[in-house]
């Protein structure tokens, strides 16, 4: 009897431990990752997917725009998701926030393959760039001719015939930089000075001039191929990934980027500071960055995301933020901006709404 109970309290620790080594390899093999909404089906074939089958775990999605994914994060940061897919903007306010992990970028074999400006964002914020967009103006020809310039936007004949995107999207300060910009080339100032700040009073000034024009400030870049294939707008200012969307339901439009230069944003990963999952983590960002991974999302049929990885050629890059596009995209000052949202915000509404 004793041998009996002495094989079982054996056998008992065993199982015990044979659970909790279970539990413990259950927790490492999955990771919930928030992401933009615009591609879900390529996303998770072509980045969930093969990240999924490498490292033999599970990837739970979460799919929605930046700014909402964002505020569910700040209120409650133990939502379960472990990592973080934002915008630029986003990032910088997670980043003041204290919300994310402090990175230890030796665990990110890829990192060295970004720019000094990407490795300074991403130690910065503790959020590493995976690619980078911008804006651009998509249109039209056949309805309203050839557009080269953002004051274009301003003529009168485009006179309820665009959208843009609205101040609370990931472009939406731009519109106030592009007004800004446009109140500077009506007074062709040779005293002005590009310090990365704008002068309120005159570029909501030009934006309640440009009303007249504006059918919709838009909260979705999907919400545009609809309104081009109604024949309800003739023009768009969009960021580029959304470009190739666009073009599939209204072939006849084109796109451009104005040679005075366009507006970049970065998207950003991040480990939340209470994911559980921290090494597969640390897999996911250096998956993200990787050349295969980082060829493979470039492509049309894909994301159509640009490359950060500086050992990624492309042959044939089709609406990205690359080459001399990437060399006229200036940067934006997310710290300057979000200090000044609030005010841009309540005047935009006024203004726009």
């Amino acid at each position: 009897m004793k041998k009996f109970a002495k094989i079982l309290t054996i056998v008992t620790t065993l199982l015990i431990a044979l659970t909790v080594a279970g539990c413990g390899k259950t927790a490492n093999k999955q990771l919930t990752v928030s992401t933009f909404g615009l591609a879900t089906k390529q996303m998770t074939r072509d980045v969930f997917n093969p990240f999924a089958k490498a490292n033999d775990l599970t990837v739970k999605s979460q799919f929605g725009d930046s700014s909402s994914r964002f505020t569910q994060i700040s209120h409650n940061p133990n939502s379960g998701v472990d990592v973080i897919e934002l915008a630029q903007n986003n990032a910088v306010a997670g980043s003041n926030k204290n919300l994310f992990k402090k990175l230890d970028f030796s665990k990110i074999k890829n990192f060295k393959y970004l720019s000094k400006d990407q490795q300074k964002l991403a130690k910065e914020t503790n959020s590493v760039p995976y690619t980078v967009n911008s804006i651009g103006i998509i249109y039209n020809p056949k309805k309203i001719g050839k557009i080269t310039s953002w004051d274009q936007l301003w003529d009168k004949k485009l006179e309820g015939k665009i959208a843009i995107p609205d101040i609370a999207t990931t472009f939406g300060p731009a519109m106030v930089y592009i007004a800004n910009q446009h109140a500077q080339n009506l007074q062709a100032s040779s005293s002005f000075v590009d310090n990365g700040k704008v002068d309120e009073k005159q570029a909501f000034a030009q934006l309640k001039a440009l009303k007249p024009n504006v059918v919709k400030t838009y909260a979705k870049s999907s919400d545009l191929a609809n309104m081009f294939k109604s024949g309800e707008i003739d023009a768009a200012v969009v960021g580029d990934f959304a470009v190739g969307m666009i073009k599939n339901a209204a072939p006849d439009i084109e796109y451009m980027v104005p040679e005075s230069g366009t507006y970049a944003n970065y998207d950003t990963v991040s480990i939340l500071k209470n994911s559980k999952n921290e090494d597969a983590a640390y897999k996911y960002i250096d998956y993200r960055i990787s050349k295969a991974s980082q060829s493979k999302v470039a492509e049309s049929n894909s994301l159509n995301n640009a490359p950060v990885n500086s050992s990624v050629t492309l042959k044939d890059p089709q609406y990205m933020t690359y080459g001399d596009t990437a060399k006229r995209a200036k940067m934006i000052d997310f710290n300057y901006v979000n200090k000044e949202l609030p005010s841009w915000i309540k005047q935009w509404n006024q203004t726009m709404n």
